[in-house]
């Protein structure tokens, strides 16, 4: 198994890692409302994995009189309050398999478009060394779906795209790690991941472990020309 192993395995954080994308879709609709405006569930999950910015803009078309950097800090202060009233709800199996990757010394990294303070309080909560690093929102220039935040995560950890997986559940996260020439898994949740181009989609990571990751790694190198 050693030899087809990831050089590392990228993670997206909300809705992947830990299923807080219910906690972002319950803080918008009361900050258009106060605003006079209305929002519907639909245009939130049409928010799902989007860079805070254009969410941020996206929210100022609707209706919210405020610049998009308090915007963003008003929606990641609500998402934390959950998340420190209620714990970080990890999604099914993605702690066990990061637990598989670490026992296997895989390199890991979080990957998101959340602000670094958000994702870095998460990290911390982890009960073991969870990731070797982590790119949030504040910290590339284009957002997801661009590569740059995938890219800007190869470059780091000293690996080339074409050798590291991906673990996404958003069109736009799947599309960015696309785009970076990375071997792309997607586990759907509260979004579909039909048409969007996912090497393979996993209903859950439930049961999976790094022995999954790497017949998936050695099965798509096996596929793509050299």
């Amino acid at each position: 198994m050693s030899s087809a192993l990831p050089a590392a395995v990228l993670w997206d954080m909300d809705g992947t890692l830990v299923d807080t994308e219910p906690y972002w879709i319950a803080a918008e609709a009361p900050l258009v409302e106060r605003f006079g405006g209305t929002w519907t569930h639909e245009q939130s999950l049409q928010m799902v994995g989007m860079g805070l910015e254009d969410a941020g803009r996206i929210l100022q078309d609707a209706g919210v009189r405020m610049p998009v950097a308090e915007i963003i800090d008003y929606l990641t202060a609500e998402v934390m309050t959950q998340l420190r009233a209620e714990g970080v709800p990890f999604r099914p199996g993605a702690k066990e398999l990061l637990q598989s990757l670490r026992a296997a010394g895989v390199p890991t990294a979080l990957v998101t478009m959340s602000m670094r303070r958000m994702a870095v309080e998460i990290v911390e909560l982890i009960e073991f060394d969870a990731f070797d690093l982590v790119v949030a929102g504040d910290d590339v220039d284009r957002p997801k779906p661009f590569p740059d935040p995938y890219l800007q995560a190869c470059e780091a950890l000293g690996v080339r795209p074409e050798d590291v997986v991906a673990i996404e559940d958003s069109p736009n996260g799947l599309r960015s790690a696309l785009a970076a020439g990375i071997a792309s898994i997607g586990v759907p949740n509260v979004v579909s991941l039909v048409g969007v181009g996912a090497h393979e989609l996993w209903a859950t990571l439930e049961g999976r472990t790094a022995a999954d990751l790497s017949a998936f790694h050695a099965a798509h190198r096996q596929e793509t020309p050299a």
